[in-house]
């Protein structure tokens, strides 16, 4: 009889993978602007925390928010349906950007998750922040529930398809609408100066912060994406 006690290895925690492409696009993306500005990951079909793409839909942005257009979602998930992926492919790893060094996740970021995520099977939050830090938690309901903070890597793996810059400026100019500051809104009304926006067609596109789309399963249920970030890390605690 073998006396010896084996160790029992602790499961390995999946990660959140990006290809070379989508990583480099994400990138591309946080750069472009001096806002926040989020989207949706656009898994493979064969790994489901995978990112291959990363895809905006319009939104209304400024340094500490991000608002899609429920419209635009909706829109969005039609395409995608149509394209032949499934919503765990499209609607479950939320991504978005903090312009500042601190890629932890807002009071505000928390509540939104929850909101909007909160029935989903699953759900990944991804934050990448400007100064090269990021955040990514799994938060999944089946079963007993609960979640984890994943580790991020990049896929070498997958071939890299090459930067497409003017794809995703064209991607960027047509998705993000900047909002202004309201004292510079103010200041610009008392002198009676149009509003320029950062986007191809120049578009006129007042949103209202707080939204409702139809999403997922039922494609009926309510659903607000504003959501806001903190300057500083320790604002969340």
């Amino acid at each position: 009889m073998n006396n010896k006690t084996k160790k029992r290895r602790s499961p390995q925690l999946p990660s959140l993978q990006f290809s070379p492409t989508a990583w480099a696009k994400l990138l591309f993306l946080r750069e472009y602007g001096d806002t926040e500005v989020g989207g949706f990951g656009i898994s493979a079909a064969d790994d489901l925390l995978l990112i291959e793409d990363i895809q905006l839909v319009r939104q209304t942005c400024s340094w500490a928010h991000v608002a899609f257009e429920d419209d635009a979602v909706a829109e969005f998930f039609d395409e995608q349906v149509d394209a032949g992926r499934k919503p765990e492919q499209f609607a479950r790893v939320w991504i978005h950007t903090h312009p500042g060094d601190c890629p932890q996740p807002s009071g505000v970021d928390e509540e939104t998750f929850e909101r909007v995520f909160g029935n989903a099977e699953w759900a990944v939050m991804f934050i990448l922040a400007r100064g090269g830090d990021c955040y990514a938690r799994l938060r999944f309901n089946s079963g007993p529930g609960g979640e984890t903070e994943l580790p991020i890597e990049l896929d070498y793996g997958r071939e890299f398809n090459g930067s497409d810059f003017d794809a995703w400026e064209i991607e960027y100019l047509q998705s993000v609408d900047v909002e202004e500051p309201a004292a510079v809104a103010r200041s610009r009304a008392a002198t009676d100066k149009p509003v320029r926006r950062r986007n191809a067609d120049d578009r006129d596109q007042s949103h209202e912060l707080a939204c409702s789309v139809d999403w997922e399963d039922e494609w009926l249920s309510e659903f607000s994406f504003a959501h806001r970030s903190e300057e500083e890390c320790d604002d969340n605690f």
